[in-house]
């Protein structure tokens, strides 16, 4: 529907002035307010925001909620940067962003590059501007201003869910003693991590863009704390972390270009097209027996191709797998607008019961011959093509 763009000029320590592009892409309010994440990363331009803005109309229509579809970010590298130079590019990023968001209008959240750490800064500049308080403006905020319990855990717990129900329906068997490869080393992989272990899987590996820490033997509760301080509080790389953990680190590699690595489901959770074809054909070599995405399009259209070749290999797309997060996203922006505060435990039931019903909408629309993949992607547009309709759009 629009796509507005704008300059972010902050200041680093030594006092020197730099400017960054920002964007925020509002793809459709068809369903309801925009919404999805803001992403820092060198990479970020429009064109991947459109790309990754497409897809979330989709998921975001999945959850059942009210919600639109958008994107938004900026060119900001966050990586090395001091806890200051972050803050006053926050603070500079939602001075012009906040004249076009609104509870009602558009819902940012955090993505890659923004976290508890970086939504903190950009709401407190949003109170100090708008001078309005308990506002559902941005999601994933901390549950001392209006956060809501699990939110950093929904999407990496979700996709775990949605990997549960697809195995348990279609393979007649549990993720208990299954080897699982966790690509990534931030949020969605953390958690997802965790949710694994407790279900009895075995996590053989997480990575980060600089290579592999490998658990052959399987991932421990205590290797995933040493994971976490590293990733969210040291902000250190996976290969300063060998000597403290069980863990093997090898470089110059991702979990999808190990010959030796043995895998039984992938769960790709550290960004976009990072399974090529080559990659898919690797797993398919290994006898992986699904791919769950928990991070947005991680696998590439020759990667999804090979998948779409072996029906017989489970294939989640991250529209329904990782929906989890911007559908506890719009829980939050519920338990705001009502102005009350859920317990932790009925923010769980209702990110479980949300995950049921997308596997029971992609099963449904998957019809006797269709894969679970053709079954999401169908029940996503039908529903957003029909609110058009009804819209006279």
């Amino acid at each position: 529907e629009r796509t507005i763009s704008f300059h972010v000029p902050w200041m680093d320590d030594q006092g020197v002035q730099h400017v960054n592009r920002g964007w925020r892409v509002e793809f459709s309010s068809a369903l309801g307010p925009y919404k999805g994440g803001l992403r820092f990363h060198p990479t970020v331009d429009d064109g991947i925001l459109k790309f990754l803005g497409f897809e979330q109309i989709f998921k975001n229509s999945l959850t059942g909620l009210p919600l639109g579809g958008g994107k938004g970010g900026s060119d900001f590298n966050p990586k090395g940067k001091s806890e200051g130079e972050i803050r006053r590019f926050c603070e500079s990023f939602m001075t012009e962003l906040c004249r076009y968001i609104d509870a009602s209008t558009d819902v940012p959240a955090g993505d890659i590059g923004v976290g508890g750490r970086e939504i903190g800064y950009m709401y407190g500049t949003y109170k100090r501007l708008a001078n309005k308080h308990g506002e559902g403006v941005l999601t994933g905020k901390s549950p001392l201003f209006g956060g809501i319990h699990l939110r950093p855990e929904a999407t990496g717990f979700g996709t775990v869910y949605m990997a549960q129900h697809a195995i348990e329906d279609k393979l007649k068997r549990s993720l208990e003693g299954t080897r699982c490869a966790v690509s990534g080393s931030g949020n969605v992989a953390q958690f997802a991590s965790k949710m694994l272990i407790q279900l009895g899987a075995k996590v053989v590996c997480v990575s980060d863009s600089n290579g592999v820490l490998v658990f052959e033997e399987g991932m421990t509760n205590s290797d995933l704390e040493q994971i976490i301080l590293a990733k969210t509080v040291e902000r250190a790389r996976l290969s300063a972390l060998e000597t403290r953990v069980s863990g093997k680190y090898i470089p110059d590699h991702s979990p999808w270009t190990l010959p030796t690595l043995n895998v039984d489901f992938a769960f790709p959770c550290a960004t976009q097209n990072e399974i090529d074809g080559k990659g898919a054909n690797l797993l398919i070599q290994k006898g992986a027996m699904g791919v769950f995405e928990g991070a947005n399009l991680p696998v590439t259209t020759e990667g999804q191709e090979v998948l779409r070749a072996h029906r017989d290999v489970l294939y989640i797309p991250g529209k329904a797998a990782n929906a989890g997060g911007v559908g506890v996203s719009g829980l939050e922006m519920s338990q705001n607008a009502s102005r009350t505060y859920w317990k932790r435990e009925k923010v769980d039931a209702m990110l479980k019961d949300m995950m049921a019903g997308i596997y029971q909408q992609m099963k449904d629309n998957a019809g006797e011959d269709g894969t679970l993949e053709e079954g999401c992607n169908r029940a996503g547009f039908l529903k957003v093509a029909q609110a058009l309709k009804e819209l006279g759009w």
